[in-house]
């Protein structure tokens, strides 16, 4: 097998077919690079044959704050990403420090000029940013929790102390430990096309982080996040953002790429008729989401957050369970303030067409 892109999608794959006996070649410019993003995933979704040592951090119930507050009953992890790589060994692999440019059949072209023929490509290689595709971007600190006593981990905290205008492009707060008494404290723009700039977003957390009186000394380490939210789609031969594993309305896609990881290694097919169907209602569901007025973001999270767990469990994580997926979408459309449903029931059905 030759699979296209190192990252943890593409790296999760190998590793689960080299486990299995399999021939693989890793092809990536940079192989050996460091992952400098935080993943997180809830706890329920950690495959049982990852390293438990990749888990940096685990907060019980996180809060999430829309209108008010409320506790997620789900166990979050968040992830070391050194040990997660580390965790996914590839050892065995022959390992190509090279661009994928064409991916033909059984042929892989790089750009060197060289070609890797395989029983099976499968590309990996995430999404490319465009203008055309929905964003999410973040910037983000790491402080020392004692700086932060008080605060409770935020898997959302969509409280208005930034400093935006009730009319600008709104942001949240994402607080959640990551290990060694530390702390990721990141104002993150969930989805926008185009999205905040990680400028705004740094003048918004500072000011988020004085109102909150937490300070800082100017050591504290970086996070930048930005990366396409759509654009991946469902196929065979396509497997983590590639293949449409990023949810939407999370960005996330790392859950999904170590899930599914061990049962397409084993042969199993990587789009189904029930993952191609859930892509589709999470597509509707970034629709709406882009048509909200800026204001009403925090209501359309009070909704969501109000929902019972399994309804919440369902849209965050059913990702081939279509039935669950349009159950969730549809107690949270009756929820919803009916100011709002107008704007969400013609956005979802794609009368604010996604490129």
């Amino acid at each position: 097998m030759a699979i296209c892109g190192a990252g943890p999608a593409g790296r999760a794959l190998a590793h689960r077919c080299l486990e299995r006996g399999l021939s693989v070649t890793l092809i990536d410019p940079a192989p050996d690079r460091r992952w400098t993003a935080t993943y997180a995933l809830w706890a329920d979704e950690l495959p049982d044959w990852l390293d438990t040592a990749a888990v940096a951090a685990t907060v019980e119930r996180p809060v999430a704050w829309a209108r008010g507050r409320h506790v997620v009953d789900r166990t979050y992890a968040v992830l070391d990403s050194e040990r997660l790589r580390a965790a996914l060994s590839v050892d065995a692999a022959e390992i190509r420090a090279d661009r994928a440019v064409t991916l033909d059949g059984h042929t892989v072209t790089c750009a060197s000029g060289a070609t890797v023929t395989a029983a099976r490509v499968i590309d990996a290689r995430g999404l490319t940013r465009s203008p055309a595709r929905a964003e999410q971007t973040a910037y983000g600190l790491v402080v020392d929790s004692s700086r932060a006593r008080g605060l409770e981990p935020a898997f959302m905290d969509w409280r208005a102390d930034n400093g935006a205008e009730s009319v600008a492009p709104p942001s949240f707060l994402y607080a959640v430990p990551v290990g060694g008494g530390r702390i990721l404290l990141e104002e993150t723009c969930l989805v926008g096309r185009p999205a905040l700039d990680t400028a705004t977003l740094r003048t918004r957390l500072l000011c988020r982080l004085r109102s909150r009186g937490i300070a800082l000394d100017g050591d504290e380490t970086v996070e930048r996040v930005r990366f396409p939210v759509h654009g991946g789609r469902v196929g065979r031969d396509r497997f983590g953002a590639a293949g449409g594993f990023t949810h939407p309305a999370t960005g996330y896609s790392v859950a999904a790429a170590l899930g599914a990881a061990d049962p397409v290694a084993s042969g199993a097919r990587a789009a189904t008729a029930g993952i191609r169907a859930v892509a589709a209602l999470r597509a509707a569901g970034l629709r709406a989401l882009l048509a909200l007025p800026p204001a009403d973001v925090p209501d359309f999270f009070e909704a969501f957050f109000t929902l019972p767990a399994r309804r919440q469990r369902a849209y965050l994580s059913g990702r081939a369970d279509p039935r669950g997926t349009a159950g969730a979408m549809r107690a949270l459309f009756a929820e919803l303030p009916p100011r709002l449903r107008r704007a969400v029931v013609s956005a979802s059905l794609g009368l604010a067409v996604l490129d």
